[in-house]
């Protein structure tokens, strides 16, 4: 019986491959199979993965210039060799949901897919012209709806924002990222990926940050109402003010408070929890940044800007959490500026 399940198994992957090729069309692949499937290998936990892998980029892009002048890749050459190093770091964790900030395409999510991995990629383009990067997953369980986005722009500043912006009133949308969703544990869960504004204590970029929040918010609601279990993860690009990281640094903004739904529109309707809570604060960092331009980390130059919010019933099911810190970060690294972070549920 074992036998001829595996076989079933085995066909159902070959028709997977071969009669949806549109899933791996160039820039964007958001498109759920006809047949979606579980290949997951791993019978002990269910492994989720957020890494920010840095202008990800192997197709030339003329608007930033990358590879090239425009981003720390200056060739081709040099692009192959750093989409290495982050397939090596995929390949040390063995995840069966990973997500992507700043990557170009479905061109280097395949590039990332070993044989016999069980992964497939799913990216949904976002409207990012200026750095044409993107965000997306691979996965070893399909989703169950296509990728979507949403184009709602909200006004900023908005109600109550402290990020002391004087400027033009203006809206703002979240450029990257998408929406889909999985059937986990017997429950209907959203999954959404997304990448924010950069500079977390610049005051305009702290206001535009914020609308994106909201964006966010109200599509985490309206799922909400539905029952639906929650999993947001990306680059934010700003801090915890309540899961403070290794240098306790403090947001200008209210963007984690709002995802997690302490502030915003729909404050006090839903609770999103940082999976951060469970990772030991010294070791609460996920981001480099050179501060004094000398080209060697110090422990104060690092930062917690990506996150992984999830809802109380996926809480429930967490067995660990971490981040995954083996490479050094120094100017000249092929690694990213960032490192993943981790958690480990309960198999399903």
């Amino acid at each position: 019986m074992k036998f001829l399940q595996n076989i079933i198994n085995f066909s159902l992957i070959i028709f997977h491959f071969f009669s949806l090729e549109p899933v791996f069309a160039d820039n964007e692949c958001p498109k759920m199979p006809e047949v979606p499937m579980d290949r997951r290998t791993n019978n002990e936990v269910f492994r989720i993965v957020q890494y920010n892998v840095e202008w990800l980029f192997i197709d030339y892009y003329s608007a930033a210039d990358c590879p090239g002048n425009g981003c720390p890749w200056k060739n081709s050459s040099e692009a192959n060799t750093h989409l290495q190093y982050v397939k090596k770091v995929i390949n040390d964790l063995n995840p069966d949901i990973i997500n992507f900030a700043e990557i170009e395409g479905c061109d280097e999510l395949k590039m990332l897919i070993d044989e016999k991995s069980g992964y497939y990629p799913y990216l949904k383009k976002g409207t990012d012209s200026a750095t044409g990067q993107n965000v997306g997953f691979l996965s070893r369980i399909d989703p169950i709806i296509d990728l979507h986005r949403s184009e709602e722009r909200i006004s900023y500043p908005i109600p109550g924002s402290k990020c002391g912006y004087t400027g033009t009133p203006g809206t703002y949308g979240v450029s990257k990222h998408y929406i889909t969703e999985f059937l986990l544990y017997g429950y209907n869960v959203l999954l959404i990926g997304a990448h924010l504004l950069a500079f977390p204590t610049d005051n305009t970029r702290c206001a535009e940050r914020e609308a994106q929040a909201q964006v966010l918010q109200n599509i985490i609601y309206s799922y909400i109402v539905k029952e639906y279990e929650v999993i947001l993860l990306g680059d934010f690009n700003d801090f915890d003010g309540e899961v403070l990281d290794a240098n306790n640094n403090i947001p200008n903004s209210q963007v984690l408070d709002i995802l997690k739904g302490n502030k915003g529109i729909h404050a006090g309707l839903y609770n999103l929890y940082s999976v951060s809570e469970n990772i030991n604060q010294q070791d609460r960092f996920s981001d480099w940044y050179d501060k004094n331009n000398n080209c060697v980390s110090t422990d104060n130059e690092f930062s917690l800007i990506d996150h992984i919010l999830i809802s109380d019933f996926l809480r429930e099911r967490i067995v660990s959490a971490s981040i995954y810190q083996k490479y050094n970060q120094y100017c000249g690294t092929y690694n990213s500026d960032h490192y993943p972070i981790v958690i480990d549920l309960d198999y399903i």
